[in-house]
């Protein structure tokens, strides 16, 4: 497991009295967790919650946008949108439909001249409908291929019954240039690794109807190329006697020690290659 260092940013690290939305103990589950995710995550980001919305940045965010918008957390939405928002209000729009979109190399502007980004635009479900839209900001893929990166050589089955959890880790897994698809239960995992190849198998230990353990088990019998990445709430304790080679984050883990373990994963496939 990559050892983790110092504790990432999170709600808990920003005072949100003055900010529109108060107390995060009242939030809907939804923002927290897209909240805690954007804060934690070293792409650009924006949050933008309810109808008339407060937006939420991320540091590097504001580091993008310069002095014009604040690095604090927590807002309501100037009377001009955000850049990102405004070069892509169709697909802004069609977040707040319930749709995922991607704007490739969308040209952003933040007044020192203008940029190019992949723009992913993620919906929030809460109470039935969209509570908010997340605006990721990712390096367009040629920029990632002149960079000697290789987006899309991971394929990765996530397995995580909460499904909010696992709808925004797929999310940011595409934005950062992989091939994510999630399901919640150990059949769907079985029947999507039988109609698909997959590199890796990103499992949560604890699932209805068969244990994590038990799904990778059986995975790897039948298709024994796999790599298995488990996520547990439970630390290493089921995980210490078993007969295959796996990797493990202690839950509620990072993104970077998320990124970290598949950065192994690639390796490995290039040294076997």
């Amino acid at each position: 497991m990559p050892a983790s260092g110092k504790s990432a940013p999170a709600v808990s690290s920003y005072d949100w009295r003055a900010s529109a939305l108060g107390d995060p103990a009242g939030w809907p589950q939804p923002l927290r967790l897209a909240a805690d995710l954007m804060f934690n995550l070293p792409l650009p980001m924006l949050l933008a919650w309810g109808r008339q919305p407060v937006v939420l940045c991320n540091e590097a965010y504001g580091a993008l946008a310069g002095p014009g918008f604040s690095r604090v957390p927590g807002g309501t939405v100037p009377a001009v949108l955000p850049p990102p928002f405004s070069v892509a209000d169709e697909a802004l729009a069609a977040a707040w439909r319930g749709e995922a979109t991607r704007v490739p190399a969308a040209q952003v502007n933040f007044g020192g001249g203008a940029s190019a980004f992949d723009l992913h635009f993620t919906p929030l479900h809460s109470d039935g409908g969209i509570g908010g839209v997340l605006c990721a900001l990712a390096p367009t893929q040629e920029a990632q291929a002149g960079a000697g990166q290789e987006p899309g050589t991971l394929s990765i089955l996530v397995v995580e019954d909460n499904l909010d959890s696992q709808y925004l880790v797929c999310e940011m897994l595409k934005a950062f240039g992989y091939e994510a698809d999630g399901v919640a239960h150990p059949d769907d995992a079985l029947a999507h690794l039988s109609a698909r190849h997959y590199h890796v198998l990103f499992t949560d230990v604890s699932l209805p109807g068969m244990s994590g353990v038990d799904l990778a088990r059986e995975a790897l019998q039948r298709y024994p190329h796999l790599k298995v990445i488990f996520a547990s709430g439970y630390g290493d304790m089921l995980l210490r006697h078993l007969d295959f080679p796996y990797q493990s984050l202690q839950k509620p883990y990072e993104l970077d020690q998320l990124q970290d373990a598949l950065g192994q994963v690639s390796e490995a496939l290039r040294a076997g290659a």
